[in-house]
């Protein structure tokens, strides 16, 4: 579904992504994982069609650079961090945001019956359909992370890209949305691929892992495949030593 060919992107004329390749099929839930400045959120904006590239994306067989905006976003959708809210939408209208690359006109017109089921099985699907008449402005960090989850969700696209989705959430909603994430992808015609810092959550959530250092792709396995010492040598400290202690506490 979704095929990355000899990707080079970065910033000012600086190099942070370097000819990385990778594939997702149907049914697959990719996690990028690295260090800081590895290069995760600059791939994900790149293989939204955010962040100008050389190489090749292929999103169900169409080349990304032939597709216009709407043509992709009704294949692939990207839910970045958020940093700020400058926007005051109910929660509703928020989630409705996702069917724009579906409208034939601005953001909230020609809304159909469907367009609102959608709205409200998303809201549903993440938790957030008591507050669908509140104002985004006045939720917590977590409750904005679901919400725009949500939006995701309304997209309605064969393609999920998640910069940390997790983030601002409990330990319960983490865990949630990662099993949420599982029933999507299981569903025909779609696939994830995730950024995740904590990696009991990334190997729970992935079936397939990316792993970058500097840039550049130190290993691409199946998860049970994925040889885990890989990632003390990439963080630079013993991550499985550190999990084996964290554990102890749980005896």
């Amino acid at each position: 579904m979704l095929e990355v060919k000899q990707l080079s992107c970065g910033y000012d004329d600086y190099p942070v992504v370097k000819n990385v390749s990778f594939s997702v099929k149907e049914g697959q839930r990719l996690c990028i994982m690295g260090p800081n400045g590895c290069g995760k959120t600059t791939l994900l904006r790149a293989v939204s069609g955010l962040l100008p590239y050389k190489g090749q994306v292929s999103i169900c067989g169409k080349n990304l650079q032939e597709l216009s905006r709407k043509e992709a976003a009704r294949s692939i959708a990207l839910m970045s961090q958020i940093t700020s809210v400058y926007f005051s939408y109910t929660v509703y209208e928020t989630v409705l945001l996702g069917r724009y690359a579906h409208t034939n006109g601005g953001a909230f017109s020609r809304t159909t019956e469907q367009d609102r089921q959608i709205v409200l099985n998303s809201m549903a699907r993440t938790g957030i359909l008591d507050l669908k008449d509140r104002m985004i402005t006045e939720l917590s960090g977590g409750q904005l992370q679901r919400v725009f989850l949500a939006r995701t969700f309304a997209q309605s696209p064969k393609i999920i890209l998640l910069d940390e989705p997790t983030n601002h959430l409990d330990l319960k909603y983490q865990v949630e949305l990662v099993e949420d994430l599982k029933a999507w992808t299981a569903e025909k015609g779609r696939c994830a691929v995730g950024v995740l810092h904590d990696v009991n959550l990334a190997l729970d959530f992935a079936d397939t892992i990316l792993l970058l250092e500097n840039g550049q792709v130190r290993a691409f396995s199946p998860a049970k495949e994925f040889d885990l010492s890989m990632l003390s040598e990439v963080y630079q400290m013993d991550v499985g030593g550190y999990m084996r202690r964290s554990l102890k506490r749980w005896e």
